[in-house]
């Protein structure tokens, strides 16, 4: 089946949070999100290395909209249940809809760090893949020195299966880095 025309969930609702599909309109918040956490996300994540406007960040965010519809990539935006605000980004992201095969990616608002947030919406995000889109395999791929990304996974019960040697290009393109390969499977 073309998988632009299954129907499954736009929402995803845990005990703390909403996670839903990104909406126009999502950018400013976004924003503000990624402009308070630039330090911490810089190491990990190549984006944070740009410069980037709110009109910028809504574009990605409306091209987001797009691709979750298209189901090409389902970026997932997480909001504070009882407060509404934005907290994280993550998704199901290098779809390969033969398997199913799912990576998840994720990052958080710097000020909301240490809560738990990250964790509990990952597990949801995984449980999602495995119920709703038939997942025979979710992984979550991290820097080693990324002790924090690395928990999260250990802590929902992703297994590392590997740790793969200069396979990409630290944030800043600078230097060879290793990925941390985490899965768990169906």
């Amino acid at each position: 089946m073309n998988p632009i025309l299954l129907n499954f969930p736009e929402e995803i609702v845990t005990e703390r949070l909403l996670i839903r599909v990104p909406k126009p309109g999502d950018g400013e918040a976004v924003y503000q999100a990624m402009q308070a956490s630039l330090d911490d996300l810089k190491p990990w994540m190549p984006w944070a290395h740009a410069n980037q406007t709110v009109e910028d960040v809504e574009l990605n965010v409306r091209k987001a909209h797009m691709q979750f519809l298209a189901r090409e990539d389902l970026r997932l935006h997480i909001f504070h249940k009882e407060t509404g605000a934005f907290i994280a980004s993550s998704g199901l992201h290098r779809i390969d809809w033969n398997l199913p095969k799912f990576e998840i990616g994720y990052w958080i608002d710097s000020r909301y760090s240490g809560k738990g947030y990250i964790s509990e919406a990952v597990r949801a995000i995984a449980e999602f893949a495995f119920i709703e889109l038939g997942a025979k395999r979710v992984e979550i791929r991290c820097d080693p020195e990324n002790h924090r990304s690395r928990k999260v996974a250990e802590r929902i019960g992703f297994s590392l299966e590997a740790i793969l040697k200069k396979n990409m290009l630290s944030a800043d393109g600078k230097e060879p880095r290793d990925t941390c390969i985490y899965a768990k499977i169906r």
